[in-house]
């Protein structure tokens, strides 16, 4: 597998850069635990405060053969320019102060109430990278599903139909993460990953309580912690991911017998190794498949079952430098994504 030049950064990384008191690398470890596909994912700083532009080539200059005493022509390459926007997702948590001060360690009792609303969070930012769509939510970032969605788009032969035509499909998606192929952004100025705030003590609202006389909103004391993360996606080179669509869920886990569930599934190893071959030059990313739990627990079943000796269980490192056992195809990390969801329009 590619290695990355050590100018690509992921939230790992950009934890390691924060201050020493910790308090944001817990909060990037959390996301990055809950969601694989942050331990792979390039984070780059934009080059606006609320958009990225990115200059793309459309078409190269023409070249010529030329004997002496020969002439050629000038020629030159044309570009185009494409804004990438920044998404803003927050969420707050308010704790009772006087719960709070029953706790040795406040701190403690923050974050732990804190980590639904985080997860809340990574779930939302995961289905956005793959699902996000700017023409229907515009306060969003435009994913990965929307820009791969037709084989008669200028991008469909990274498009790699599976044979579903019912309301249970689902998809792989191989990223090639990069500087110059795809990655995430963040603000200018800004740093990548959760921006957290401790708001302190604050009077907040609690409820409205409605009766003969008026409607009263119930207060409280609580302290309260804020949080942000603003990021958007740059696909600066199409031909750097590829979409497996149409995969029938019912189909790939229909089977009684390993044969059934090998017969199924050979369509999809042989998808997913035209889709590394659509990468133009692998070794300038860092590439990375993504499933759900569903396509991957298949997966891990023909690994363990010995049916394809280019699928393979691996040990190694997370981002964090925690141990852990992944699958691995041609030599490629596969990633369970649960935010893949199971019931994808057929890809046309």
């Amino acid at each position: 597998m590619a290695t990355l030049p050590t100018t690509n950064l992921t939230l790992a990384d950009w934890a390691k850069r924060r201050d020493p008191d910790g308090s944001m690398a817990t909060v990037v470890n959390i996301l990055s635990q809950s969601n694989e596909i942050l331990d792979d994912a390039v984070f780059k700083e934009a080059n606006g405060p609320t958009s990225h532009r990115v200059t793309v080539a459309t078409g190269l200059p023409d070249v010529y053969w030329r004997q002496v005493n020969q002439g050629i022509y000038p020629s030159h390459g044309t570009t185009a320019q494409i804004d990438e926007g920044i998404g803003m997702l927050e969420t707050r948590s308010e704790v009772d102060i006087a719960l709070a001060r029953l706790e040795d360690d406040e701190r403690a009792l923050r974050l732990s109430e804190a980590r639904m609303r985080l997860e809340a969070m990574n779930q939302e930012l995961s289905s956005t990278v793959f699902y996000g769509n700017t023409t229907v939510n515009p306060e969003k970032f435009m994913g990965l599903a929307p820009r791969y969605s037709s084989k008669a788009a200028g991008n469909g032969q990274n498009v790699f139909k599976c044979g579903g035509a019912g309301v249970d499909n689902t998809s792989i998606y191989l990223v090639g993460w990069g500087d110059e192929t795809c990655h995430m952004i963040f603000p200018e100025g800004s740093s990548a990953g959760i921006e957290q705030r401790d708001l302190g003590e604050q009077t907040v609202d609690v409820f409205s309580n409605s009766s003969g006389t008026g409607t009263y909103t119930g207060k409280m004391q609580a302290l309260v912690d804020w949080y942000c993360i603003k990021t958007g996606l740059v696909v600066k080179d199409w031909r750097y991911v590829a979409r497996l669509c149409n995969i029938d869920v019912s189909d790939l886990t229909g089977f009684a017998n390993s044969q059934g569930l090998t017969a199924y599934s050979t369509n999809i190893l042989h998808q997913m190794a035209n889709a590394i071959y659509r990468l133009p030059n692998p070794g300038m990313c860092n590439p990375a498949f993504y499933m759900n739990r569903t396509v991957h627990s298949a997966m891990s079943r023909m690994a363990m079952e010995k049916q394809s000796s280019v699928l393979t269980i691996e040990q190694g490192l997370s981002s964090f430098g925690t141990a852990r056992r992944y699958l691995s195809f041609m030599g490629i990390p596969i990633r369970r994504c649960d935010s893949i969801i199971n019931a994808e329009a057929v890809v046309i």
